[in-house]
């Protein structure tokens, strides 16, 4: 049976915004919800439903919150609600980036179709994307060979990242009041308050926070050149932060700081600032990618 990760999701979504409608009001029009949870009318009605099985609200046409928690409600694992295609990419990020591939390692199309049980396309799809960056090579039928992270090849990534993220930080800066963006940028900035005051016991939540974040800041001016190049340093950068977990809680707590000094300085609009503070931030990070090179 194939898994409803839309669903699933937009359930999880819809959760958080159960939570913040008072009891005895009701949530938005379906219209509005699937605007706001970018679903299908017919999945908004599905979510609906589940809803009101869990006693969140009085029913799917009335929609009105009952005086329950939200956050007492079971969610679906994040694991539940992550396409195949997005969980294959997670997991062969893991086996290349982090637990077996080595400078030189051949790969093979269809060995890790059969690992990660993927059809051979969806695997060829993936690793030409790393070929255009140089993390692998291709060799005659279906073979690769996995060039290697190295400390070169980490300077010259971030490189390209800190051209594009302040040019994105200086545009975003410049966005009319109206904008979208503010208000996906304040939401973001609450979700950094709320895990700063749970980073004893969250601090493994930060990676999906940070590039939430930083996506955010590169679509505030959209070049498809260089949305197209950022998903693979994304990809790339989110799992080398993960590999030395010795100090992990203590990087996600500075990262969140510098965060929120970021988004500060995004609000006051004022550019001097706002180049201080992404750069500032991207040293940082700078220095734990170029660590975890080092392993």
């Amino acid at each position: 049976m194939k898994a409803d990760t839309i669903f699933k999701r937009s359930y999880n979504d819809a959760l958080d915004l159960v939570a913040k409608v008072p009891p005895g009001d009701c949530l938005p029009s379906e219209v509005r919800l699937c605007l706001a949870l970018d679903v299908s009318r017919t999945t908004v009605r599905k979510v609906l439903r589940a809803l009101a099985e869990a006693s969140l609200i009085s029913d799917p046409a009335t929609k009105r919150r009952l005086p329950t928690a939200a956050a007492s409600s079971i969610r679906f694992q994040e694991s539940e609600t992550i396409p195949r295609a997005k969980r294959f990419e997670q997991e062969v990020m893991t086996y290349l980036l982090r637990d077996n591939a080595r400078p030189g390692t051949l790969i093979n199309e269809l060995d890790l179709a059969r690992r990660f049980g993927v059809a051979t396309t969806l695997v060829r799809e993936f690793l030409n994307r790393f070929q255009r960056v140089g993390l692998i090579d291709k060799r005659p039928n279906g073979r690769w060979v996995f060039k290697g992270f190295t400390a070169r090849f980490a300077i010259e990534l971030f490189e390209i990242r800190e051209m594009f993220e302040l040019r994105s930080a200086r545009l975003a800066a410049a966005l009319p009041e109206g904008d979208p963006f503010w208000s996906s940028l304040i939401d973001l900035r609450d979700r950094h308050v709320s895990l700063m005051a749970r980073i004893e016991r969250d601090f493994a939540q930060f990676p999906d926070l940070d590039s939430a974040f930083h996506q955010l800041i590169n679509a505030a001016h959209p070049n498809r050149f260089i949305e197209g190049f950022f998903d693979i340093i994304t990809l790339i950068f989110h799992y080398h932060y993960q590999w030395n977990k010795a100090d992990e809680r203590q990087r996600n707590a500075v990262a969140l700081a510098e965060h929120v000094a970021y988004i500060d300085a995004l609000v006051s609009r004022n550019p001097d600032r706002v180049e201080a503070a992404c750069k500032a931030h991207l040293a940082s990070a700078r220095h734990t990618l170029l660590r975890a090179t080092r392993g």
